[in-house]
């Protein structure tokens, strides 16, 4: 297993990405200093007696009530136990695992005043493989995601479940099988692991990493779709795009200008073809394709940021000895881009979902009715038509905004909120709706090509309709669909249909990689 190096404060979004599809984590050993000199930093905090936020007071609404020394250690465990408040199905075990590192990256900066021992219990977790069990709902993203990562930091001190392979462990358990010890919280632990956003970006960072992937595929099946359709390429021209000067949207026309690059299906009709113009689904895909890759690296400059911030509170200043109280767990930059991201999934899947209803009527496509050479005795693609909506209506109804949402918690001391954890939880089963639309388009598309047979696409088309035909036969007559849709849709969600057409015709996610 790899272990992404951390060098906190600066990690890259690939690193991120490569952690959420599975390596481990470790802080650059650089760090410790600057994480004992935080940790010093607390015990003279500490030591001087005087009334600080989280180090030696009660907790929000009772942030008031002065604790004695003597009861700091039990003020920091109560606050992990009280706050593991979480319900719901756990949290994906990828996501989980994102989460900690992202904890990791920011305790390990040292604004957070932990132990050095925290940060390598951490450390060992991911390397163990030992993945909290941490029930997906209860944070409304201010003042941290409270709940959940409180049920990681109960784990740490052994309370609650480990989910160890495909077994839930007894925490206590699971650290003495794996060789470790339950930790012993110092000042301010207890409150800098369950203070922050780390639950809420891991899930937004997930949702990104699933949009890179749906995004390439949809420009290529809807490059096949084009094809299938007898649409022009010639909405594609780069001199439509450049006078209207949207980054994405040239960067999409030029997508699916070289994906159809070479098709003999689109040579047969430059000549003699009556049609005027395309419907919208394939005529504006550049503009529809292109606002949502600007939306999604928009949101990929802010999870970036936030991946690399630190978000608990109070923060430690070791050069001054200060610990000051501010809001950097308030998670709106999050909610606002899981937002953002939201709407651009569900206009990817509608887009698709579009062309899959022009495939099937003739009068549209002049393709057969609903894509079966037979209609009528077949239905062909009829119903899957009908689940591609179905999928695309579920997206609309969660692609509003959840920023909005505003909810006042503890007695009005968090008074406004960002609603960013169940903002970006959603983003996981849009994507997913989304890839099964897409799935949906890939079969219609290879089918519609088929009908133009022995005319070719592309060489990158013809790649992924070879890939296609591998695993699901053309439909001559009806069958048993469900199959079909499941290599379709496990194609899709794997990457393969990218791979196949070709990653480097496709635009990048990460802005960086786009300037």
């Amino acid at each position: 297993m790899k272990t992404v190096l951390l060098s906190p404060g600066a990690v890259p979004l690939a690193a991120w990405r490569e952690i959420y599809r599975g390596a481990s984590a470790a802080v650059d050993p650089g760090h410790d200093p600057v994480i004992e000199r935080a940790a010093a930093a607390v015990a003279a905090i500490v030591a001087r007696g005087e009334p600080v936020y989280g180090l030696n007071t009660g907790f929000g609404k009772l942030a008031s009530v002065r604790i004695g020394a003597a009861d700091l250690e039990t003020l920091q465990r109560n606050i992990v136990l009280s706050h593991a408040a979480g319900v719901g199905r756990p949290m994906p075990v990828a996501v989980a695992r994102l989460m900690l590192a992202l904890k990791l990256g920011s305790l390990a900066q040292g604004a957070s005043g932990v132990q050095l021992q925290t940060v390598r219990l951490l450390e060992a977790l991911l390397a163990k493989r030992l993945t909290p069990v941490i029930p997906c709902q209860g944070s409304v993203g201010a003042s941290g995601d409270l709940a959940p990562l409180a049920h990681m930091a109960a784990t740490m001190i052994g309370v609650g479940e480990f989910l160890v392979g495909d077994r839930r462990v007894p925490a206590a358990q699971a650290l003495a099988e794996a060789g470790l010890r339950p930790l012993v919280l110092g000042a301010k632990e207890g409150l800098a692991l369950l203070n922050g956003t780390q639950f809420s970006t891991a899930y937004a960072l997930a949702g990104l990493f699933e949009a890179e992937n749906l995004f390439g595929t949809a420009l290529v099946t809807g490059a096949l779709a084009t094809d299938a359709a007898r649409g022009s390429d010639a909405p594609f021209d780069p001199r439509i795009h450049r006078l209207r000067g949207h980054k994405g949207q040239i960067e999409a026309a030029d997508a699916l200008r070289r994906l159809m690059a070479g098709s003999a299906i689109r040579a047969s009709h430059l000549v003699g073809d009556e049609r005027v113009q395309d419907p919208y689904c394939l005529r504006c895909q550049p503009q529809v394709m292109g606002a949502a890759l600007d939306l999604l690296r928009q949101s990929a400059a802010t999870l970036a940021t936030e991946a690399n911030g630190v978000t608990d509170n109070p923060l430690i200043f070791p050069e001054t000895g200060e610990a000051l109280s501010g809001g950097n767990f308030h998670a709106e930059p999050v909610a606002f881009a899981a937002d953002v991201m939201a709407l651009a999934i569900c206009e990817i899947g509608s887009l698709a979902e579009r062309r899959i209803a022009m495939l099937v009527d003739p009068a549209l496509s002049g393709l057969p009715a609903f894509l079966t050479p037979q209609p009528g005795l077949s239905s062909g693609f009829m119903i899957p038509q009908v689940t591609a909506a179905a999928l695309v209506s579920e997206n609309k109804q969660r692609a509003h905004p959840a920023s909005v949402d505003s909810i006042p918690t503890s007695a009005n001391q968090e008074d406004h909120v960002s609603m960013a954890a169940h903002g970006a939880r959603r983003l996981l089963d849009m994507s997913d709706n989304a890839c099964s639309v897409i799935g949906i388009e890939l079969l219609a598309a290879a089918q519609g090509c088929d009908f133009h047979r022995p005319l070719a696409s592309s060489r990158p088309l013809e790649a992924v309709r070879d890939l296609v035909r591998r695993g699901v036969p053309h439909l001559d007559a009806d069958r048993y669909f469900h199959p079909d849709l499941e290599k379709a849709i496990a194609l899709v969600s794997s990457g393969a249909i990218v791979e196949a057409a070709g990653r480097d015709l496709l635009p990048a996610i990460d802005w960086r990689k786009s300037a």
